[in-house]
């Protein structure tokens, strides 16, 4: 595949125009603010490097798009795409900061990091024992990239990961790994339930109100995208208690909108979809890597199957 014109746009448009034409001066570059972009800037690139199709997206004469996110939702959400068009997608260091992100909330429940700071606030000397994270089972869902690094790094503290996905195949370093309507037992004894999933047909409103019946007194992370998730439902659960407390880095609608509920309820904690942030570094050397690897027709790791959705 050759390619010659690339068109940047997303936040780091900037700070990638510092970065990349000195490393590949050989290639044109044009570097546009997503609300600054025209038909022309389309019309003249045979790639695309941006967060989500922005200003009039066409893929009429593009050859590569590149996801400077590690999802692509918002590149194939209920859109057509061409099957002649390569989608790529930025990793980096994705799984460790979302790893890191998980851990940090699990290790405040388990630490009781709420509780003492009450009982500070009412001057009241109380000590029992934190629990131990080791003995927490964890409902990793989602087996790819994030998820195992989620695993790889909860398997540090002591702790079994159990994973979920579409297919149940065996995957390290999972101790186990069920399919989707395989898990039930599995999630009437989990302590914590981590959603790592990317958006597709088959995820949208999987965690729904059948979904969090299973759930009893668990908490709830969500990392991957917000609309695998029925929100009223867990609301629902929250207020049951079939969810003690939930942890939402994404959401259906970003950002929140003011009139959710999500954002009063006291076991509910809301971050404006930070678990993972590309930064400007990650960001150009993945596109470097990502097209020396298209002109040397090395295999793609960060490819996309756009049949799959991800």
């Amino acid at each position: 595949m050759d390619i010659q014109r690339i068109l940047v746009t997303g936040r780091l448009y900037a700070e990638l125009a510092a970065l990349l034409p000195d490393k590949r001066p050989d290639k044109a570059f044009r570097f546009v603010a997503e609300e600054e972009l025209t038909a022309n800037d389309f019309a003249w690139a045979d790639a695309y490097v941006g967060f989500r199709p922005a200003g009039p997206f066409s893929l009429a004469s593009l050859r590569w798009v590149h996801s400077l996110g590690a999802g692509v939702d918002a590149f194939l959400w209920r859109r057509q795409w061409k099957t002649d068009v390569l989608l790529t997608r930025t990793v980096g260091s994705f799984g460790e900061q979302i790893a890191e992100y998980c851990l940090s909330y699990l290790l405040r429940d388990a630490q009781c990091h709420d509780v003492y700071a009450w009982h500070q606030e009412q001057r009241q000397w109380k000590p029992f024992a934190p629990k131990r994270l080791g003995e927490q089972r964890v409902v990793i869902y989602g087996t790819g990239e994030i998820g195992r690094r989620i695993a790889e790094t909860l398997r540090l503290f002591g702790v079994s990961p159990i994973g979920v996905s579409r297919s149940g195949r065996d995957t390290p370093p999972f101790s186990v790994v069920y399919r989707h309507e395989e898990a039930g037992e599995a999630l009437a004894r989990a302590d914590w339930v981590i959603a790592a999933l990317p958006l597709t047909k088959e995820t949208h409103h999987l965690f729904d109100e059948t979904f969090f019946a299973c759930l009893h007194n668990a908490g709830f992370i969500n990392v991957g995208r917000g609309a695998t998730v029925d929100e009223t439902a867990l609301v629902g659960a929250l207020e049951n208690r079939n969810v003690r407390l939930a942890v939402l880095d994404v959401f259906e609608e970003e950002p929140l909108p003011p009139h959710s509920p999500l954002w009063a309820h006291p076991n509910a904690i809301i971050t404006p979809h930070i678990a993972a942030l590309t930064s400007a570094e990650d960001a150009a050397q993945s596109i470097l890597d990502t097209l020396r690897c298209i002109e040397t027709g090395e295999p793609l790791a960060n490819a996309v199957d756009v049949s799959r959705q991800y």
